[in-house]
């Protein structure tokens, strides 16, 4: 017996109010783009108020904005539009597709119970499942260790450096942390992603 109803989920309008749709408070939501346009990484940038000064206590150095991590999806743009019966957009299926090692599957292969198909209580537009090709590898690992550097070591790439090139000309004085005995530059390329992959010191959970 399964604890799943046999219909597909749907959402009233109580649920879709629920869902934070608004950027956090005193920041917008910012996209990078990198090496192509669908590699475009969410960031977070924060607003600064003015330095007030000592004497007079008034507004003095106007302060740039800060680059921080997003990882809030698109609920917190408001340019998308959100359908949560359709789900997220598959952002990585082009890359994927492109590197022409992957098939596409007529459905689940998995079956929950012996008088139920997933079908009947998933998303009302499920997708089809993708599988490697016989022979071929596609994880990042793989990918790594043959020298290929992908869209997702990029993606990472872009993200960890936070847009710190356009802020040094700002943050001149900074506390150089701790590394810890690692090996980071000052810049995170995604030649450094594609090597710590491959040396087993970094994992991308994406395949």
């Amino acid at each position: 017996m399964t604890t799943h109803p046999k219909e597909h989920i749907v959402f009233s309008e109580k649920d879709l109010s629920r869902v934070t749709r608004d950027p956090f408070p005193g920041s917008r939501k910012i996209y990078v783009e990198g090496s192509a346009p669908s590699i475009r990484v969410a960031m977070r940038e924060v607003s600064q108020a003015p330095t007030l000064s000592v004497s007079s206590g008034e507004a003095g150095e106007q302060n740039p904005p800060i680059t921080l991590y997003d990882t809030s999806g698109p609920y917190t743009d408001p340019s998308v539009e959100i359908d949560v019966h359709k789900g997220l957009l598959p952002i990585r299926l082009p890359w994927i597709l492109k590197r022409d090692n992957v098939e596409e599957l007529d459905g689940p292969s998995v079956i929950f119970s012996d008088d139920q198909a997933p079908t009947e209580f998933q998303f009302p537009h499920p997708r089809r499942p993708l599988r490697a090709k016989p022979g071929a590898r596609i994880t990042q690992m793989h990918y790594a260790r043959q020298g290929v550097i992908t869209p997702e070591m990029e993606y990472i790439a872009i993200r960890e450096n936070m847009r710190c090139e356009e802020a040094a000309a700002y943050l001149k004085k900074h506390h150089p942390g701790v590394d810890w005995g690692a090996n980071l530059p000052p810049v995170i390329t995604p030649e450094f992603v594609r090597d710590e992959v491959a040396r087993g010191r970094a994992i991308i959970p994406a395949n």
